[in-house]
This record gives C-alpha cells, sequence and structure tokens, in this order.
C-alpha cells in the first residue's frame, strides 16, 4: 500500500484522526530541560536503530533512508512539544510527523512499515528513559511515550485509509479508461501504455466477459469478482459501464468451460465470453465480438450462461453485426467450398428437406450413408454439427450469408 501524496501538509487533520484532550500530569521543567537537551542523542539512537532492527530499512535508496530519518527525528522533537502541554488536543500530530516525508517516499513505505518506525521511536525513548527523568517521574514519562505513539499510531492509519480511498478512487478512473480504450480500439502502443499503468503485467491470452452490473452496490460487486478473479488469472480488469459490466482476465489458467465460476457475481440476464485475444492488439476484436453478443444474446432464450461470442453469430448477423458476419462467411461457408466433395450440396440438401437423410440421398441419387458421411465430414470442416439443432442453424445462416456474398 501506498500513501501516496496524503501525507503532505496539505491534508485536514482534523477530518479523520481521533480528537481527544489527553490527561496527563504536567511534566517538571526540568524534565523539560532533560529531554530537549537529550533530542540529539534520540535522534542519533533512533537511525542507529533502524538501521540495525529494520532490514528493510538498509535496502532503501540514501534519499529515502534520509527521509525516513528525519519523520523518526521530526517524531521525536514532535513528541518533547507535545509532552510540554499534554492536555492539549493532538490533532496536530499527523501533519507535523508525517508532514516531513516527502510524495516520493510515500511510493515506497507501507503502513507495516511505518508502524514499525512508530514502534522503533517508542523503545528508543523508552529506553532514554532513566537517563532524562527522575526516578519519580518515569512513570509518568513512560505513559506519556505509550499515549504519545497511541495518537501517531491513529494518524497513520488516519493516513493511509485517505491513500487506500484516493488510490481506489484512481485506479477505478484509470481502469475506465483502459475500458473505453479498449471498446473504441485504440492504438496497441497506447494501449499497451495504459494497460501498465494498472498494474498489469502479463498482456497474453486475455478474455472479455459482458454481462448485467448486479443491484447491488457497484463497489461490493467490483470487489468480490476481483477476488475470484485473482485465483484463476495473472491480471484483471473490471470496468461498470451503465448497465453493463466487463470483466477483462489476463492469462487465464481455466478451460472456457471454468468461466461459470463468475456467473454469479453478474445481474441477471446473459453473460457473454469473447473469443481468446492472444495479443493486446486482438483485444478491440475480442471486446467487439462480447458486447455484440450480449446485445444480440436475447434472441437465443436457450443460451447457456455464459455463452461463446462465436456460439451467438447468427443472432449478431440479425442485430447487424459485420464482424459475425464475416465470420460466417470465412469460417464455415468458404471452408465448405474449398472441401468440395459435395459438402456443400449435400448441407444445402439436408437443411432445404428438413433434415432429412433419406430425403436428401434421393433428392442427390446417393446412399443415405454417403450423406451421413458428408455431414460428419461438415462437421468435421466447419465445427459445426448438422445433425444438432442448434448448429444446424448456424450453418444455415452461413449458406445464406455466403450465396448472397457471392458475385452475381
Amino acid at each position: 500500500m501506498r500513501m501516496l501524496e496524503t501525507m503532505s501538509p496539505q491534508v485536514e487533520p482534523t477530518s479523520g484522526v481521533r480528537s481527544r484532550a489527553v490527561r496527563v500530569p504536567k511534566p517538571t521543567a526540568e524534565t523539560i530541560r532533560r529531554l530537549k537537551s537529550h533530542l540529539g542523542v534520540l535522534s542519533t539512537t533512533a537511525l542507529k536503530y533502524l538501521d540495525q532492527s529494520l532490514p528493510w530499512y538498509r535496502s532503501l535508496e540514501p534519499a529515502e533512508r534520509a527521509a525516513l530519518g528525519l519523520v523518526a527525528q521530526k517524531g521525536i522533537s514532535t513528541f518533547v512539544t507535545w509532552y510540554e502541554e499534554p492536555e492539549s488536543t493532538p490533532a496536530w500530530v499527523m501533519n507535523d510527523v508525517f508532514g516531513a516525508a516527502p510524495s516520493e517516499l510515500t511510493r515506497s513505505i507501507s503502513l507495516q512499515k511505518a508502524l514499525a518506525l512508530l514502534r522503533t521511536i517508542v523503545e528508543v525513548v523508552e529506553s532514554q528513559v532513566p537517563d532524562i527523568a527522575a526516578e519519580n517521574e518515569q512513570a509518568q514519562l513512560r505513559e506519556a511515550v505509550l499515549r504519545y505513539s497511541r495518537e501517531v499510531a491513529f494518524a497513520a492509519a488516519d493516513v493511509y485509509a485517505r491513500a487506500a480511498e484516493t488510490r481506489g478512487a484512481w485506479d477505478s478512473r484509470l481502469e475506465a479508461h483502459v475500458v473505453d480504450a479498449v471498446l473504441h480500439g485504440e492504438s496497441q502502443d497506447s494501449l499497451s501504455s495504459r494497460i501498465a499503468a494498472i498494474g498489469w503485467k502479463s498482456q497474453k491470452n486475455i478474455r472479455i466477459m459482458v454481462g448485467a452490473t448486479p443491484a447491488s452496490s457497484s463497489v461490493t460487486f467490483v470487489a468480490a469478482l476481483r477476488r475470484v478473479a485473482q485465483r484463476y488469472a495473472s491480471d484483471s480488469l473490471v470496468g461498470v459501464l451503465g448497465d453493463r459490466a466487463i470483466l477483462m482476465l489476463s492469462d487465464t489458467k481455466f478451460e472456457e468451460a471454468d468461466l461459470t465460476r463468475f456467473a454469479r457475481f453478474f445481474g441477471p440476464g446473459p453473460i457473454v465470453y469473447s473469443p481468446l485475444a492472444s495479443t493486446v492488439s486482438q483485444m478491440h476484436t475480442a471486446a467487439s465480438a462480447a458486447v455484440a453478443g450480449y446485445g444480440a444474446a436475447r434472441a437465443w432464450e436457450q443460451a447457456p450462461v455464459p455463452v461463446d461470442a462465436d456460439d451467438l453469430w447468427p443472432e449478431r448477423v440479425f442485430n447487424g453485426d459485420p464482424l459475425a458476419r464475416t465470420a460466417l462467411i470465412e469460417r464455415v461457408y468458404q471452408p465448405l467450398v474449398h472441401a468440395g466433395n459435395g459438402l456443400l450440396q449435400t448441407l444445402s440438401s439436408y437443411l432445404a428437406l428438413g433434415h432429412s437423410l433419406e430425403g436428401t440421398a434421393r433428392e442427390l441419387f446417393v446412399h443415405a450413408n454417403t450423406v451421413r458421411y458428408r455431414l460428419k465430414r461438415v462437421s468435421e470442416v466447419t465445427g459445426w454439427d448438422p445433425l444438432v439443432a442448434r448448429d444446424a442453424f448456424v450453418l444455415h445462416s452461413a449458406l445464406v450469408l455466403g450465396r448472397l456474398n457471392e458475385p452475381g
């Protein structure tokens, strides 16, 4: 998690930090004087302790280490200022301590590391208590350190909570831009840059699903869908476009049949998934197929959920999709033409004669087994079986479109 720039002094300190007066007995002037005189020792000890006890601190860049050291020093000096007036409201703690951190540092320091830094400051100050306060004030000083650390912890939690909200809103906007870019066919270089910006590492074998946006909160829906997607794909992206929800999965780790695991997250109605896009350059075509399939799926009442966009070629053609028209001609009709051996004529007669094997055999003056063999070859060539009613409808549609496409 990144703090982003919410750790800067511009953050309003009163909106999220717990604000209350801390009732601590007022320290003596001698203790305050000794605390101030030990600031240098405390800061030096804290920096040494950071280097010795926190391995991640040693791996930081010099500039980052210097900035973290500044935060530690600021935390100690702010404690002394607060301890002088322990009944004052410490709402300024967040800006006074975390405001010392530059925005660049916030990209590399997680909440866990920030709390480790806080623990280091507490341990260092506590270790120096016997040298700073008189024996009768040591317990009071230790209690003040713990109270102060609590205030800083609340401040840190508030900083990171705001950072998470800001980042979540920003990531959602980035994802919306990526979805829009995919649907509008933005150039590959631009699209690759946008995808990289949202953290996608794998940009191959991309599957796109389109379904209805559920009536429940979109935030809950998106979070639940992402959790499942993380288990079965390298990267995922969810876009909500009004009543449509679009899920993009990269480098999926399952077969098409397993896409049913995502169906329960969408709203009622059809869910359509695209052909596999092997690269980013094919994402627009895949997305267009899924969107067109979603628009036409209501015409096939018996369609499975989810359904392959390619299984909706006839409905997509009737709904005005040129991609489906081209696919039926190039991937069904033309292969039959090139296959020869009477496959196209046999299929045409079989469909025209009400799917009658004997009637087709009489029409073509061949044996019924020859018709069966040819229809089997049609299934092998096209992937669609004429003996199955739905497949026969797809083949019939391809024949009509292919004939209309022929010159003359």
